[in-house]
């Protein structure tokens, strides 16, 4: 909702109870008017326009049209103007006018309407109503039109700087969720494209000949993608592949990664709508990681969690157990803990290699490499979760994932080794 409408809401009850206040001056006074006939005649008319408007005040901005703004404000100068004929005493003292307080419903509508631009120009119009009107006007007088003056500019300024801030507030979100999706569609190229890129680089150059062109083709356009995944340009030179992935046992003698990754997809392709479905237990998803270099340790019973949930979390992990691959060396082992609490699920994945050197997730970052950025904590972030990442040199490494869970119908659970 803009926030625009509760002030128009205002604006119109305002302009009822001023109404209600502007009569009962007239019923109550009415031995003082000479002439009551004209008052009751611009009231009759204040009461008509008054209700008969009110749609329109409560419609907004869209309703109040310039032509509209300018019946309202003609017929609040009229009534200051009138008040002269209907009260021949009303230029010596400092009684109210026909319209009353009513006439500052007409000048605020013009700052909702236009800003402090706008209600300047009709918080003029209206003190110089005010001075006709009184002919020599008092300190009383001035003070109140200096009042609704300052008040109405304040009001129009207030509102044009809700407007800006809705407007900033409005493309901050559309920044946000179009940077989500291209995180989404970042982590689906590194968990495929970029694996894939980085395996044939690596096999190219083992093989040679013709091999290494198509390795060296393999690694520019790695580098290419990695570039426009990161949303800017990246360093042309980058490590080397570093050990090759475990494995071999494989799809297609594909490295474990690469392997994880394909099955991944081909199991469980991306569907939305998928949290309206029923719930899915995060332990087969996991058990296909297990291995004799990584042991998986569960909870006996289902670790229940929305199907998406669930597979995301599985993805997070496996990107977990890809960088024990890659990072840690042929003879690292992992070990992957599920803890299933009743209002969230924590996976820790452990690995004894050489630890994490200070600054290079910054650095991997910088070069386009979003495997922790993206794969992991972007991942448990779009979940509503977090990813905890310590790691120690010459200690390993533990990567920390926590998501909330739909809450089991069983009492609390926590899986033990």
């Amino acid at each position: 909702m803009s926030v625009e409408q509760p002030l128009w809401r205002a604006l119109a009850g305002y302009r009822v109870l001023t109404l209600i206040y502007a009569v009962l001056i007239l019923v109550y006074n009415q031995e003082r008017y000479e002439r009551i006939w004209v008052g009751i005649l611009f009231q009759s008319v204040l009461v008509v326009w008054t209700l008969a408007t009110l749609p329109r005040v409560l419609g907004g901005a869209v309703r109040c049209t310039k032509r509209f703004l300018g019946v309202d404000l003609t017929i609040a100068l009229t009534g200051i103007l009138l008040t002269v004929i209907a009260d021949d005493d009303a230029q010596r003292i400092d009684s109210p006018t026909l319209p009353s307080i009513w006439t500052a419903g007409s000048v605020l509508a013009f700052a909702l309407r236009g800003g402090w631009r706008w209600a300047a120009f009709a918080s003029s119009l209206v003190a110089a109503a005010n001075l006709v009107q009184r002919g020599e006007p008092s300190g009383e007088t001035i003070h109140n039109v200096l009042l609704v003056w300052i008040a109405s500019i304040a009001i129009g300024y207030v509102v044009e700087v809700a407007r800006a801030s809705e407007r900033t507030l409005a493309r901050a979100l559309e920044i946000e969720a179009a940077t989500r999706e291209r995180e989404r569609l970042a982590r689906d190229i590194h968990d495929s494209v970029l694996q894939v890129l980085a395996m044939v680089q690596r096999r190219g150059t083992a093989l040679g000949g013709e091999a290494a062109e198509l390795g060296r083709m393999a690694g520019e356009q790695e580098i290419a993608l990695r570039s426009l995944v990161a949303g800017g340009l990246v360093p042309l030179s980058r490590a080397g592949g570093g050990p090759s992935a475990r494995g071999g046992d494989g799809a297609d003698d594909l490295p474990g990664a690469v392997a994880r990754t394909v099955i991944e997809y081909i199991d469980h392709p991306d569907d939305d709508g998928d949290d309206e479905a029923a719930p899915l237990d995060l332990r087969p998803l996991l058990a296909r990681y297990a291995g004799p270099g990584v042991t998986l340790s569960e909870p006996g019973a289902p670790v229940t969690l929305a199907p998406g949930a669930a597979r995301e979390l599985a993805a997070a992990v496996g990107a977990a157990l890809d960088n024990v691959e890659r990072h840690a060396g042929p003879d690292a082992r992992a070990w992957i803990l599920v803890e299933d609490w009743p209002d969230e699920v924590i996976v820790t994945v452990r690995d004894d290699g050489p630890g994490i050197p200070e600054g290079r997730l910054a650095q991997a970052e910088g070069e386009g490499r979003l495997g922790v950025a993206l794969s992991i904590r972007g991942r448990l972030r779009d979940l509503g979760g977090t990813a905890e990442l310590i790691s120690v040199p010459g200690q390993g490494t533990e990567v920390e994932l926590k998501i909330p869970r739909i809450p089991a119908t069983g009492s609390a659970r926590r899986s033990t080794v």
